[in-house]
């Protein structure tokens, strides 16, 4: 095994190589860089936009190499799905030689995982787990960096067309894992490829959270182009310091400006301090949010909603308060979620949603990975077939203390120095 300092050069000389790399160029150029540093294989697989499969980055020298890799890894049933799901390291089995999967995290947004070997590994050594994540942080940075100019990225981890609006969505939206030391965010948004008029956003301060949920009108480009259009005024007006009443008129009058009062969107807009739990919400058309208590119990927080954003009514939303206790989980959802019929014509409905939260939760889950489980149980009740856009968000609250870094690391998971052996 080569020595940490040898390493360690390896990885400043990949970065100085990055500035004018391709994100097609980045299995190549790691590879030819890890080898120096006794790191061979390395194979980059990417989440597709829905985390069902495990997308391999080809390489430009895939054709000339006598080992070929699998091209497509689903996340149930294997290794690699395990990495992903878990964020733990994990032995690749069966393996000629020590070789492990290792999660790709941005931040706490997991987007992959990548394939690790050791070309000259200690007999009987302990997992480079320190090494193993230098490399895997080094190649999350790379792509995250490249992928934003890069289509090939965007037709690698689709699985088929995306409708115009989608496209606007995807490209505005946040990403969907982020935490801080005292609060942790999560978000899903479905059908993946049709969705049009959802849109979630938050945004993260040292000492405050703020988050947004929008259900536009219709299920068409305009739809999409409204939603767009208020994430993009809630944005501008939330950075001028307005507050939560001051920012959602200033979405009612992009709307009305645009679209003459024919067009609107529901929607909550959400303010948490961070210091106390103090939580201060308005709704304009939209469900109330709920609380998941760390006992198992659930409450829907009372509101009377001013009417949806964009009709041009003139009526100002009621500020409401609440106060979150440490380990509550706030949820916001659109009606794609509770309304949405199955072929018997019954509802999804909000107890269905908050029991398999409640009920999943129990089990462990990542945040994250319980989110995921929801739109396939979701999917699953509409026989994969959704109506409508849907969209969940859960922000988790710690108290007025940060987490201990083990426990937010469970809850989001993220274990960049944990190990699984698999059994």
């Amino acid at each position: 095994m080569r020595s940490r300092t040898a390493r360690s050069d390896v990885l400043a000389d990949l970065i100085s190589a990055s500035h004018v790399m391709t994100l097609e160029q980045i299995p190549d150029k790691v590879a030819e860089h890890a080898a120096r540093g006794g790191w061979s294989p390395v194979r980059i697989y990417l989440a597709d936009l829905q985390q069902r499969f495990l997308h391999l980055l080809p390489s430009g020298r895939a054709s000339r190499t006598s080992v070929r890799a699998p091209i497509e890894l689903p996340v149930e049933g294997t290794a690699a799905g395990r990495c992903f799901r878990t964020g733990a390291v994990l032995p690749a089995v069966p393996s000629p030689a020590a070789q492990w999967w290792v999660p790709l995290i941005d931040g706490t947004e997991r987007i992959g995982t990548a394939l690790i070997g050791e070309s000259d590994p200690e007999p009987g050594g302990p997992v480079p787990l320190e090494d193993l994540d230098a490399l895997a942080g080094l190649i999350t940075l790379l792509l995250v960096s490249k992928r934003a100019t890069s289509d090939f990225h965007a037709r690698l981890i689709r699985r088929r067309d995306m409708k115009v609006a989608a496209e606007m969505e995807w490209r505005l939206m946040p990403p969907r894992t982020c935490a801080a030391e005292r609060a942790f965010i999560s978000a899903v948004m479905e059908p993946a490829y049709e969705v049009s008029g959802d849109a979630y956003d938050y945004a993260v301060a040292a000492d405050a959270i703020d988050l947004a949920v929008y259900d536009a009108m219709g299920h068409d480009t305009a739809a999409g182009l409204t939603a767009n259009l208020a994430v993009a005024a809630g944005r501008k007006y939330r950075r001028q310091g307005a507050g939560l009443i001051e920012t959602a008129e200033g979405i009612e009058r992009t709307l009305v400006e645009q679209f003459g009062g024919n067009r609107f969107a529901t929607g909550i807009l959400a303010r948490l301090d961070l210091t106390d739990g103090s939580l201060d919400w308005i709704s304009h058309g939209h469900f109330s949010p709920v609380v998941l208590h760390p006992g198992g119990t659930a409450e829907q927080l009372p509101g009377a909603p001013a009417p949806p954003m964009g009709t041009d009514l003139g009526v100002t939303a009621a500020v409401c308060r609440h106060r979150l206790g440490r380990g509550d989980l706030l949820l916001l959802y659109t009606d794609g979620i509770t309304e949405a019929r199955n072929r018997a014509g019954q509802e999804f409905g909000l107890e269905r949603l908050v029991h398999f939260l409640v009920n999943q939760g129990r089990s462990g889950l990542p945040v994250p990975e319980l989110l995921r489980s929801l739109i396939a149980h979701h999917h699953g009740y509409h026989e994969g077939k959704l109506p409508d856009d849907a969209t969940v968000m859960m922000l988790g609250w710690n108290g007025p203390e940060p987490y201990e870094p083990h426990r937010l690391e469970r809850l989001v998971g993220v274990t960049h120095a944990g190990y699984d052996s698999g059994r």
